[in-house]
């Protein structure tokens, strides 16, 4: 009688293949999300500090009756002025009596976001590279 032949058990390297290439594909949708929220993350970060600097200005304009003369120091803020990551350079550039601009610029690895540069004036008005930056 002959003898049965013992049945393998294992992966073929097909079916590893194919394993190998789900996961690669995962991946690639995977990791450029994950590094969009990051930014993200970070982007909250920028929006504090310059909403802060914001608040800075409006009350050293209820001390002096004047925007000009605002500087990072004046506002009690150190001269560069990086957010707590380091992710965001604020500067102050050129206040006038009656109107300023508070500018946080995206800094390293945050420069790529897609909102770029962010910036909010004397009348509230924001603006963005992007849409949807400021939510």
């Amino acid at each position: 009688m002959l003898a049965k032949p013992k049945h393998q058990q294992g992966f073929t390297l097909i079916e590893l293949m194919i394993t190998v290439a789900i996961v690669a594909i995962l991946a690639a949708i995977a990791y450029p999300s994950y590094t969009n929220y990051v930014k993200r993350g970070y982007r909250s970060e920028g929006i504090a500090l310059l909403n802060d600097a914001a608040a800075k200005m409006e009350r050293f304009y209820a001390q002096n009756n004047s925007y000009a003369g605002a500087t990072l120091t004046k506002l009690g803020y150190t001269d560069p002025m990086m957010s707590t990551n380091g992710k965001y350079k604020l500067t102050i550039p050129n206040p006038t009596a009656t109107a300023y601009s508070v500018v946080v610029a995206p800094q390293g690895s945050q420069a790529t976001d897609t909102c770029g540069t962010l910036s909010v004036s004397q009348d509230g008005t924001k603006s963005a590279t992007g849409a949807d930056c400021f939510k």
